[in-house]
């Protein structure tokens, strides 16, 4: 399916290159390379930084739900309270590191509220849960009647992408752009069956295993995958009512698809359709926006040098509290339109080895 996306990309003239789909090429460690053994090829944060952090003597708490962030009077962090099997528990600490995504750290900031910080901690700015960002998708699904090939079906973002449209083009009636990522299905039954992002599932009925027969082994799926803009509407608060078991308020999420995301998914929908017809597909279905893509959520802790405009320093360490650092998606200031994990994780270092070098002064 690879090399039939190539080929119509090409005859196109768009650019396309494969995806590594963060599986390992060669052996690292105790993990072998390749999807073929993808249960520990994946580089998922269970297989690569905890046991790495567990042998240098890191301690995991599970089932552990954190209530809040606590403060001395001087407005530093000195730990978090957790509840852990119902019971109330507190964790000392000399800094506090925040990776709980878009949504779950502005939640926990939010509910961390004191004297000191009466409008939720980190948040004299004010920005704290504003700008949600997430990656907005449009879903092509192509039915070929060549034999695909039958791949394993391991874990995987996309084979091949292409950013032919990544940038701002001043003929589109959007500005920014969106990420073309081709989808292998050809192989794997459960996607076949249910239509993949696109969701066009086989119907139940007689002609069932006609339509399943037509569509595995021959389908192919282009994902459009859009620049969300940081919107200060688009946001998370704290629910007035609604409250987890442990009754800690709840997120409540505020959302619209701008204008300019509709424009950008109707325009990459049609591009998609067109690498299909390149490519010959006998059938073509399209959707401009997935429901079920929500899963990169950003921004919502803004990265920046001025303290009224952000929430966050360069190293990810929160303006109003000198030790408190956050080290997830929610300090992007843009969404991009890539998968965001390797940023993540590099950032998540960068603050790692400033804390470790001359950050280090709040762990003394």
């Amino acid at each position: 399916s690879g090399r039939l996306m190539a080929k119509a990309l090409d005859k196109l003239g768009w650019h396309w290159w494969s995806s590594d789909t963060a599986i390992s090429s060669v052996r690292h460690h105790d993990r072998d390379p390749d999807m073929g053994n993808f249960l520990r090829s994946f580089a998922s944060a269970d297989l690569t930084y905890w046991p790495a952090a567990l042998e240098f003597g890191a301690r995991l708490e599970t089932h552990a739900r954190v209530r809040e962030i606590t403060i001395d009077d001087h407005g530093n962090a000195t730990g978090v309270l957790y509840y852990q099997d119902g019971e109330l528990k507190e964790q000392k600490a000399k800094a506090v590191v925040l990776a709980c995504n878009g949504v779950g750290t502005a939640r926990l900031l939010l509910n961390s509220t004191s004297s000191l910080f009466p409008d939720g901690l980190a948040n004299s700015s004010g920005l704290v849960g504003k700008c949600l960002m997430h990656h907005p998708v449009g879903a092509v699904l192509g039915i070929f009647v060549e034999d695909l090939g039958m791949e394993d079906d391991g874990p995987r973002g996309s084979t091949m992408l292409s950013q032919e449209f990544y940038e701002t083009n001043p003929n589109h009636d959007f500005i920014r752009g969106y990420d073309l990522q081709v989808l292998a299905y050809a192989g794997a039954p459960l996607p076949a069956a249910l239509g993949g992002l696109m969701g066009q599932r086989v119907a139940w009925g007689e002609n069932h295993h006609e339509e399943f027969s037509e569509r595995f082994g021959h389908s192919v799926g282009i994902t459009i995958m859009t620049e969300d803009l940081p919107e200060e509407h688009n946001m998370v608060a704290l629910d007035p009512e609604l409250t987890d078991s442990d009754g800690i308020p709840a997120p409540k999420i505020n959302y619209t698809v701008s204008d300019n995301t509709a424009k950008m998914l109707e325009h990459g929908v049609a591009r998609a359709k067109d690498i299909m017809n390149a490519a010959g597909a006998k059938k073509v279905f399209s959707s401009n926006l997935r429901r079920n893509a929500g899963w990169h959520l950003l921004g919502t802790a803004r990265m920046g040098e001025d303290p009224e405009r952000s929430v966050v320093d360069r190293w990810g360490r929160t303006h109003d509290v000198s030790n408190l650092f956050i080290i997830d998606g929610s300090i992007f200031t843009t969404s991009a339109c890539v998968n965001p994990t390797p940023t993540i994780q590099a950032l998540a270092l960068r603050t790692a080895d400033y804390l470790k070098g001359e950050g280090g002064q709040v762990l003394k």
